[in-house]
Formats: C-alpha cells, structure tokens, sequence
C-alpha cells in the first residue's frame, strides 16, 4: 500500500537523495584513499627509502602492539615512527590550517590576493615565536611559543586593518598594507635574532624558513586541537561567511552582524596562523594557492570551499615537504624554499589572470 501511494514526485526525490549521498560517499571514500597515498608516500619515500609493506608493518605494530612479529631494524622503525610519520602528520595540520585561513581570508577580505603570509599574519606570528624562543624562554611550559605567536599573529591582523584603512578600503591597498606590515615585522625579527643568544640563530633561522623537522608526537596535539576546533566552528558559520563575502550591505541586510563577526573571524584566523606558523615556521604561500586551486574545482560557496581547503592545503604541503627532503638529500631544504617558488609563480599566474 506504502508504494502504490508513493508519488512520482517523492519517488524522484527519493532517488535524487540517493544518487547525492552515494557521490558523497565516493568523494569522501576517494579523498580518504588520497590522503592514504600522499601519507604513506611522505613516510616510504626519503634518503632512505622504506618498503611500504614494511611502513604499515610498524606504525600497526606500534598501535596493536604484539600484532606483528617485526622484521625491521630498530633504525627503521625509528625512522617512521619517531621521524616521518609526526613530521608527515605536523606538515598536514599546518597545510590545512593555512589554506583554510586563507580561504576566509579571501572572503572575509573580497580579495583573492589575501594570504596569512603576504598580509603579514606569518610574519607577527614569527615574530612573537622568535620573541619566545630568544628572549622570554618557555615562561608558560610547551604553551608559550604557540601563545606569543598567536599574539603577534592577532597583532599583525590588528595593525593590516588599521594601516589599510588609513589608506583607504580598496582590496589592492589591503595586499600593499599587508607587504609593509610584513616587512616591517621581519625586520624586528632579524633584530630580535641579532640580539639573541647566537648559539640557537642557526636553529631559528632555518625556522623561520620554514622547517618540520623538529616535528615530535607530544607536540602534535596543540595544533591538532585548534585546527579541528576552527575548522568545525568556521563549516558552520560557512553561509555567514558566504554572505560577508557579498558585501557588508547585504550581510547586514541577512542578519549578519558584521563587525563582530569580521572581527571574530581575524581572531580566529591570527589564531590559526600563529599556532602554524609557533610549529612550522613561517611558510607562505600554501594560504594564497589552494583556495584559488578548490574554487576551480568546487565553486566559490564556502560550504565547500572551507573543508575542501583544509583537505588539498595537507595534500599539498605534506608533498611540498617530500620534495624539500628528497631534492637535497641527505641534506634537508627548508620547505619555506619549495612553496615560496611554486607560490611566486602562482602569484604571478593570478595577477596575470586579474589583469
């Protein structure tokens, strides 16, 4: 009886439900097997290289211990379990936390040209973290890197916005205020650098070029936490987003309030890049090419865009790293270096296309 009294029009809906969730399904399915290759190739691949079978032997036995008789070395397994694979995870937490801060950035700001590194968010937080390593000590425990550079990120964030609005509102002198912003807490850097203790300049500098290979599991968890955090809280406030990104007028006209929420999302956003940037270093340009990758590829509503930029943001610098420790190898070139060529070139693709 349910059938016959079904309509064609249900029916129809019923089917299209079907066909929709199936296609998620296989897209969640295919970005889970693609996550899959890009880790394992990040751990099996390198100056020395490891057999696959033998990667996944150790990181199973290392989570079910006792489940695999080993037929590794103990430098093996040190090297994927104490080395790559926390340096593959970390480079997959700060990819996605800087593609995902430039996805709302772009929005938030309407200019495809924002990116924490090129409005100096990178560059406040690298600064507050070389503040923190040189000068402060870890006055707060593990906490105080990530805390200075959430500060001088937050900072940063404060200053772009008031320089540009002296300038005035256009997207363009947005970009130019961010360059001189940057610039000009580089410099302060290098300063705090020359004044530091010249036993650890080597060891931030090459930070500062952006670096994973202090990666260590215990420390994992900080950006871990914030990255799903904000991630979460951005997906949902992702048509708000939306309707910021349509202009202060119409948001308001929607039920955005959208100073706050403007003001919100900054917060956030220096909290993301300040974490990152605490961990990794200051790498640029991951912020500024991945969004422009997924809005190709998805569109431009952010219900996609967020998670998506999140997704290929991993993709990308867990690959970018791979090629900084095998292009050199045995020697280890700072990732800041890979993605700095890629993104200058793609920098100049999208002006190309503005123009």
């Amino acid at each position: 009886m349910l059938a016959e009294d079904a309509s064609p029009g249900s029916v129809t809906v019923s089917r299209l439900g079907s066909v929709r969730g199936l296609k998620v399904g296989a897209g969640l399915l295919a970005a889970l097997l693609l996550l899959t290759f890009t880790i394992t190739a990040g751990v099996s691949l390198g100056s020395a290289p490891i057999p696959v079978a033998t990667v996944w032997s150790i990181v199973v036995s290392k989570i079910a211990p006792g489940s695999i008789e080993a037929f590794w070395s103990a430098g093996r397994e040190s090297i994927v379990w104490d080395v790559r694979l926390p340096r593959v995870i970390l480079a997959g937490l700060v990819g996605a936390g800087l593609a995902l801060t430039g996805a709302v950035l772009q929005s938030v700001t309407r200019n495809p040209l924002a990116d924490p590194h090129l409005l100096g968010v990178s560059s406040g937080g690298a600064l507050g973290a070389i503040i923190a390593l040189l000068h402060t000590g870890l006055i707060l425990g593990l906490a105080t890197v990530p805390l200075f550079a959430f500060v001088g990120a937050l900072a940063a964030t404060m200053l772009v916005a008031f320089v540009s609005r002296a300038l005035g509102s256009s997207a363009d002198r947005l970009v130019l205020a961010g360059v001189a912003v940057a610039f000009v807490l580089t410099s302060i850097g290098n300063l705090m650098i020359f004044l530091g203790d010249p036993r650890a300049t080597h060891t931030v500098i090459f930070w500062m070029l952006g670096g994973l290979g202090l990666a260590q599991w215990s420390q994992l968890l900080y950006p871990g936490l914030v990255l799903f955090a904000s991630l979460g809280w951005l997906s949902i406030r992702a048509r708000e987003i939306n309707a910021l990104a349509m202009g202060d007028e119409t948001a308001m006209t929607l039920g955005v309030p959208v100073r706050r929420f403007r003001l919100t999302l900054f917060v956030v956003t220096a909290l993301l890049t300040g974490v990152m940037v605490a961990f990794s270093g200051a790498i640029g340009f991951i912020g500024l090419m991945v969004p422009h990758f997924v809005r190709l590829l998805a569109g431009s509503d952010n219900v996609r865009v967020i998670p998506l930029s999140a997704f290929f943001g991993a993709l990308a610098l867990i690959l970018a790293d791979l090629v900084a420790r095998v292009i050199m190898a045995p020697e280890d070139m700072p990732i800041g270096v890979v993605t700095g060529l890629v993104g200058g070139i793609a920098f100049v693709a999208i002006l190309k296309r503005r123009a």
